[in-house]
């Protein structure tokens, strides 16, 4: 589904990506993991033509998200607050989404149902506006966000930041679940090493901009080396 040739990224004299070839396969879960500066987001924000690489390009079914819109149609992405609507209520926001999308409100509140667990009682129903809200909860709408209109491919930016540990584990839940419903590509960089393992397929291990593994993940089997490489860049 994503094919990445050749991109390069500098800011002044750091390089941010630098990545020769990469392919991401439809219905990878696919876990960027590196420590701070590895160029995770970076990587996003290029694919999301967010941020124009220096040098290469990445295709998204073929299609150059720098030189078509396809890509929006089946894509869908949170990476920071500035995705959301902030003056705008949950409610608000979402039923904006299904008329841009042309898809009935009750639709949409059919679709809101599936979130209920995750909204866990603090974001339906509480008249605030997405500004008010808590960051966690913030972060919530903007995963919902990215999942209503059920896109082919999801991009999530450190989707567990912000979030306590029981909708951790159901943020977990509901992005396997949404992967094994509709085979959809799931795109996640988290510093959250544990969790990333949990729901990965595959996980790519990124350093100064550069993909340096490229790891299998059936049952966790990416683990111990991922925990080996941490512990050792730890204790230089």
């Amino acid at each position: 589904m994503i094919k990445i040739e050749n991109i390069k990224k500098a800011f002044g004299q750091t390089i941010a990506s630098d990545i020769p070839s990469f392919v991401v396969n439809d219905g990878d879960i696919l876990g960027l993991v590196g420590n701070n500066g590895a160029g995770k987001t970076t990587l996003f924000r290029m694919i999301l033509d967010l941020l124009k690489p220096d040098e290469g390009q990445v295709t998204i079914n073929d299609v150059n998200p720098a030189e078509s819109e396809a890509w929006k149609d089946w894509t869908g992405a949170y990476i920071d607050d500035s995705f959301l609507i902030d003056f705008l209520t949950p409610e608000e926001f979402f039923a904006f989404m299904g008329k841009v999308n042309d898809i009935p409100q009750d639709e949409i509140d059919e679709r809101l149902k599936g979130f209920e667990r995750l909204a866990a009682g603090e974001i339906f129903g509480q008249k605030k506006l997405i500004r008010n809200l808590s960051a966690g909860n913030r972060q919530k709408v903007g995963i919902m966000s990215a999942l209503l209109m059920r896109p082919k491919l999801v991009i999530l930016d450190e989707p567990f930041n912000f979030l306590d540990p029981s909708s951790q584990n159901i943020l977990k839940h509901v992005l396997t679940d949404y992967n094994r419903e509709t085979g959809a590509t799931i795109l996640i960089s988290s510093h959250n090493l544990a969790h990333t393992i949990d729901i990965s397929t595959r996980i790519a291990l990124l350093e100064k901009g550069q993909i340096i593994r490229d790891l299998p993940n059936a049952e966790g089997s990416a683990r111990n080396e991922l925990e080996t490489y941490f512990e050792t860049a730890a204790e230089q």
